[in-house]
């Protein structure tokens, strides 16, 4: 029975596409703002420096990237192993 009213606003929001240019401009201007707004907080969510995994992973990257600059320096007796 669910699957029927998904059927029908379905339904209605396809014909006000069709009939309608103005629904249908405003409808992919609906969408294309929920994209907008999913990859925003996804962005947000896997780069914030308040996240704790987030955190530990800019650490993890820099102290792979100060033992790079070490061992270019020719000072591989200053990291810690």
């Amino acid at each position: 029975m669910l699957s029927y009213y998904w059927f029908v606003i379905f339904a209605i929001l396809a014909y006000f596409i069709i009939t309608d240019k103005s629904f249908a401009q405003y409808f992919l201007f609906l969408v294309d703002r929920f994209k907008f707004n999913y990859e925003k907080i996804k962005w947000w969510l896997l780069n914030n420096p308040q996240n704790p995994i987030v955190k530990y992973l800019m650490y993890r990257r820099s102290l792979k990237l100060a033992k790079e600059l070490l061992l270019e320096l020719g000072m591989e007796d200053k990291i810690d192993k």
